[in-house]
């Protein structure tokens, strides 16, 4: 079943509408906003309810307002999906301080809400199921999220959540690896609306000291989709960013942001400065030559 047609990109940023923007177009936007800045667009993630709800509202208005591109919420989940330790253990803990789905959004909704900055679900999919896939896409869209993630959605699962998101207005991003197939890309491809998200190497997230030359595969993949492609997993450092933004459009950078959170806790200082700070810094690499 074939979802969605392949969105044209870049978008004419000078054209003007009455109506309000899909949840699709304001990523779409966000992307070709930043290619047209000359520069690619930084996907910044943060864990829900970590550390708390209300913190965790005020690192996601840091994170915009340090310059992000799109805000990428990790819905905590008992088992998180290709989540390395620190990822994994900040979504534990917001557990153990009573998180929900409908917590984490309900919590960020004020923001998500007035944000002229796209937010995006990343969540397993049995959530999803657990609640609903229709009254989860609904409890999302209401709060303000604008796109979903579903790593671990086999194909049934993917028909259902792509259904739910169009019916919304809202984006469907897939996760391309090293190891999928030809024609389980053309599957996920064909489901994919917003921006495709290419992972730098195969495993789980955190950071990486290994090469991040992804251009050849971002180059490759552009014979398959006009889509934009951000590239996550393994990327903490500016230096980083700046090597895998030089080709691809996007760049996701997740553990490094949850550690700088999880770091000033310990320390008994500010998360949300501390997010601020560290995603100021990356979003600044994403400028290219």
């Amino acid at each position: 079943m074939t979802i969605d047609k392949e969105a044209p990109y870049p978008l004419d940023m000078s054209e003007q509408s009455t109506l309000p923007l899909t949840g699709t177009q304001r990523i779409l936007h966000a992307f070709a906003r930043a290619q047209a800045e000359h520069r690619a667009a930084l996907v910044a993630f943060m864990t829900a309810g970590y550390p708390d709800l209300a913190t965790s509202a005020r690192i996601a208005q840091s994170i915009v307002d340090a310059g992000a591109d799109v805000v990428e919420v990790g819905v905590p989940f008992s088992d998180p999906i290709a989540d390395g330790p620190i990822i994994a253990q900040s979504m534990h803990e917001a557990l153990l301080a009573g998180c929900t789905p409908h917590a984490a959004f309900e919590a960020l909704a004020e923001v998500m809400r007035t944000s002229s900055v796209p937010f995006v679900s990343m969540s397993s999919v049995s959530i999803a199921e657990r609640i609903g896939v229709d009254a989860f896409v609904d409890l999302a869209c209401d709060a303000g999220i604008t796109g979903f993630i579903a790593p671990d959605a086999d194909t049934d699962a993917l028909d259902s959540f792509a259904r739910a998101a169009i019916r919304r207005g809202a984006c469907l991003t897939m996760l391309i690896a090293p190891t999928t197939s030809q024609g389980r890309m053309e599957e996920l491809l064909a489901r994919t609306s917003g921006f495709i998200y290419l992972l730098a190497r195969a495993g789980i997230t955190g950071d990486s000291s290994g090469a991040l030359d992804v251009g050849d595969r971002v180059t490759q993949l552009r014979q398959h989709t006009k889509k934009p492609i951000a590239v996550g997993f393994g990327i903490a450092r500016a230096d980083q960013v700046r090597t895998v933004g030089a080709s691809a459009d996007g760049v996701i950078v997740g553990t490094a942001i949850v550690r700088v959170v999880r770091d000033a806790v310990a320390a008994g200082q500010d998360p949300a400065l501390a997010a601020f700070t560290l995603v100021r810094e990356l979003r600044a690499a994403c400028a290219r030559a």
